[in-house]
Order: C-alpha cells, then structure tokens, then sequence
C-alpha cells in the first residue's frame, strides 16, 4: 500500500507543487483547497478548476477535496476520507497560507491581522487537531510526518508586512512545541520556510510594495534569481519521507540564501 499524504492550500503553488513531488515520490495524495476568494484579501485564490486540473493529471493518485482550514469540520472530514479513501494517513503538510499587509504594523487592522492568523496559524492548528491523532492510531514504531509551510517572513522582519510575519513566526512556534508534544512517539514535526517563490502571493507583495514585476524580488536572494514552486517544494515531500526521520522540531530554509544576509 502506497502512503498517504493530506495537503492543505494544494490547488496551486507551493501546495501544487508538494502535490506532485509527494506523487512522484509514491503517495496517494488527499489535496484539500478552499477554493473561493476571501473578501479580506486583496488577491484572487485557488479555484475548484485548478484543484480539479491538478487532480486530473495525476488520475487516481490525488483527491481534491473542496473545504476551509479556518473550520475543524472541514479538517475532520478530509482527515477521514483520506482513511476511507487511501486506506490511512502517513503525512500532512500545512501549506494553506494567505498574505495582507501594505501598512505599518500600527496602522494594520484587526479584519487583516485576523484573516493571516485564522489561515495560517489557526488552520495549522486545526490540521494539526484532526490529522495527529490518525498518525498517532499507526502501531509502533510510527514514521507519521507533520510539514508546516511558514514562510522565511518567520524569520525575519519585513516592512508593511507586521501581521504577516507574525503570523509566520507564530506558526514555527507551533511546530516547535508539537515537536516537543510528539517527543517519543516516532511521528516529526517540521517548518519549511520558502524564500520569494513564483506564486500568486509574492504576485500580491509586488503589488503591495508598488513594484512593478515580482521578479525584483530577486534581489533578497544570494541565487539572485527567484525560486520555483518546485524547489521547497521538493524539502518539504523529503521531510514527509523515510530519510527525514532524525529530524524534528526543525525550521528549515529553503529560501536561496534570504536569510543567510
């Protein structure tokens, strides 16, 4: 039997991509997208169209799964049909994430401080609270993997970004103490933290920046380049593997040197 991975945010960047890599690595893949714009948010989501594409071209290997990571009904549910469906859960990556910002941290408001910490703190911790205890259910010796996506914003302090890079650093706070909860169980906990990637959300931060194109990005990179979805993609599906298992409680860049300024 082939593991499972559950895959929140999937329908496109980062999570599309993680979806593909874990296929390639051979997972059988629940991808859960919410799939509708958020009227806090200035930027368009995911759409049911690119969950279904990227379901479509990996046949009966991925699932889409159309739900909220804001509600724990939605978690539970997903967290259930990849047991109905795919016969467990061995893997979960948080990688549902949205961006806000534009003002100084003092200036922000609560409608868009509370948009970035429903999504990418209290969506972790509801994935968190369905998908564990289904790792957990695995006899021992377990191998069950919990991935955060946090951002390398977790790590630093970016301007007109306050609520952002909170929420960032909030969410490695989190893997860092459910590391620490899962101490001797044999299930990890990890953050990867991307660096500016191709996606629509660094499309977003160009645009709340003024700037013309996303690619001037590129300078906060010692690669000088921008990186593709595929690359932290590519940590995060080897921390879902069995070559991660002496790894726990980390925050790992994968961020082309963004933060090695």
């Amino acid at each position: 039997m082939s593991p499972v991975a559950l895959v929140t945010g999937a329908a496109r960047g980062i999570g599309a991509a993680t979806v593909d890599q874990l296929v390639a690595a051979g997972f059988s893949v629940v991808a859960f997208d919410v799939c509708a714009d958020d009227p806090a948010l200035g930027y368009p989501l995911a759409t049911r169209a690119d969950l279904d594409a990227l379901a479509a071209r990996h046949g009966g290997r991925v699932a889409g799964f159309v739900g909220d990571v804001r509600v724990q009904a939605d978690m539970d549910a997903a967290v259930a049909d990849a047991k109905e469906r795919f016969g467990g859960l061995d893997a979960v990556v948080a990688a549902a994430g949205v961006l806000s910002g534009g003002s100084p941290l003092w200036a922000a408001s609560d409608a868009e401080w509370d948009a970035l910490f429903e999504v990418n703190v209290i969506g972790v911790r509801r994935l968190v609270a369905a998908a564990v205890p289904a790792l957990l259910e695995a006899p021992a010796p377990r191998s069950g993997r919990v991935v955060v996506v946090a951002s390398a914003a977790g790590m630093l302090g970016l301007r007109r970004l306050g609520g952002y890079v909170a929420s960032k650093h909030a969410a490695i706070g989190l893997v860092r103490a459910l590391a620490a909860d899962l101490a001797g169980s044999g299930v990890t906990a990890n953050a990867v933290c991307p660096g500016s990637t191709r996606t629509r959300i660094l499309e977003a931060s160009a645009d709340l920046y003024g700037l013309d194109s996303a690619e001037e990005f590129a300078h906060q990179h010692l690669l000088e380049r921008l990186l593709e979805p595929d690359e932290p993609a590519a940590l995060i599906a080897w921390l879902c593997g069995p070559g991660s298992s002496g790894v726990t409680g980390a925050v790992l860049p994968a961020d082309g040197g963004m933060t090695a300024f």
